[in-house]
């Protein structure tokens, strides 16, 4: 097997020409008339017993040709473009040329990597606006954390009020004839919650457990179901129970209960430094973004089209294996919002090809700057992985070349420089 030609047939697109030879070829014809054989049916014969010469008598001699050129074509392949100097970003698409007494001549065309360019890349001026973290926040995460730590209380010495969870039973009828979906026992509702049709849980509240009433209410005009639009209902209803969800107190009591802290005060003087590493965090991220965007547009190359393709498939993977994470996959998720595979790629597309552009970017620079990764630096992020994956480090050297960690590593490093040396404004985000 060797490379015979390569040719640059257009812009990042080659085209080789490579041959196995006759021996090797013979050997794979021989493998997959093996393979055959037995499914194969010659009179004179039994199933499966035919001699390949007479196989190939009946059915012409290139009967195994092409399964054997499916059979060579991975190993010859992976030797023709061993010492191919670009970085090949496409499948292959392969040709014969020849058959012949000396073997089998093939072509296989594919893209490449572009040769990109960029300039002006230090220096970029971007805005690093933060919020600061203020009482109303602090007072919302408090809120959040006393809902976390509330306890439901049974109600049984009262009349039903808002904000109370209500058990009831209902059955609704729209001109005296019930409905679809209209109907339910058991059903738990939060009164003042604004799930039901307007109007219907403000008539529930002051009724008492046990109690039966009416409820009148008109459907909405944009309401989803065309036939209840604009249409008066009554529902007539029953009062199972109520419960009412208590509220700790907030005090220094409440704070040594949920935090590390004694006092309510330090308890929020904590919650609002938090919030502010938070908006901290948040600005960076903006900055980053403003970075990217602008090395994006700076990139000068031509990039084929199979890198964007190949990149909105890694996001589709990524996705799918985090739906698999939660107990779900795409399948599921495309029955549940109605959406498809090639919708689900085409709203990928966008972030696909911003992240194989900031990436060229970021090696690009990573090149002119002469960034490297040290063995050291290699080590560090092998062992980094193993603790995330809480796997040992020799699996991860397997799982992962060292050469694909030393690119990462050298765009992370370009990224770190390039947001080094921007000219950073640092403004306060209004209070809206």
């Amino acid at each position: 097997m060797s490379l015979k030609n390569t040719e640059n047939i257009a812009v990042n697109q080659y085209k080789i020409t490579f041959d196995v030879d006759h021996d090797t070829f013979e050997k794979a014809i021989n493998k997959v008339y093996k393979k055959s054989v037995q499914n194969i049916t010659i009179p004179g014969f039994r199933k499966g017993k035919a001699p390949r010469a007479i196989v190939e008598k009946m059915y012409g001699k290139e009967v195994f040709y092409e399964d054997a050129i499916n059979e060579v074509i991975p190993a010859a392949y992976t030797e023709a473009v061993a010492d191919f100097e670009k970085v090949i970003v496409s499948q292959p698409e392969f040709d014969v040329e020849s058959i012949d007494e000396n073997g089998v001549v093939l072509t296989a065309t594919f893209y490449t990597k572009p040769e990109a360019e960029i300039a002006d890349y230090l220096g970029l001026e971007v805005t690093r606006t933060v919020k600061e973290a203020d009482d109303k926040e602090v007072t919302e995460e408090l809120g959040r954390v006393q809902a976390r730590n509330s306890r439901m209380i049974e109600i049984t010495d009262r009349a039903a009020a808002m904000e109370d969870v209500a058990n009831i039973d209902f059955e609704g009828t729209v001109d005296g004839v019930a409905f679809a979906g209209g109907k339910a026992e058991g059903h738990e509702l939060k009164l003042g919650s604004g799930q039901f049709i307007p109007g219907f849980e403000d008539q529930i509240v002051g009724k008492n457990i046990g109690e039966e009433f009416d409820v009148t209410v008109t459907f909405p005009e944009d309401y989803h179901a065309e036939e209840l639009k604009g249409k008066e209902a009554v529902f007539h209803c029953k009062l199972n129970g109520l419960k009412f969800n208590e509220m700790p107190v907030l005090d220094d009591d409440f704070a040594k209960d949920v935090s590390e802290f004694d006092t309510l005060d330090e308890y929020k003087a904590d919650i609002k430094a938090k919030l502010q590493e938070s908006h901290n965090r948040q600005a960076d991220a903006q900055v980053e973004e403003q970075i990217i965007k602008a090395l994006g547009e700076k990139l000068v190359a031509e990039i084929p089209e199979a890198m964007f393709e190949n990149e909105t498939e890694n996001f589709v993977r990524d996705y799918d294996n985090r739906l698999r994470m939660q107990g779900l996959d795409l399948a599921t998720y495309f029955k549940y919002t109605g959406m498809d595979l090639d919708t689900l790629r085409q709203n990928m597309r966008p972030d696909a090809e911003r992240q194989v552009k900031t990436r060229l970017a970021l090696e690009t620079i990573a090149k002119l700057e002469g960034i490297v990764a040290s063995e050291e630096e290699i080590e560090e992020e092998y062992a980094r992985l193993a603790e995330a994956y809480k796997m040992e480090v020799e699996k991860i050297k397997e799982a992962v070349a060292a050469d694909a960690i030393a690119e990462d590593l050298k765009v992370k490093k370009a990224i770190d420089l390039v947001k080094e040396k921007a000219v950073i404004t640092e403004t306060a985000a209004d209070a809206e």
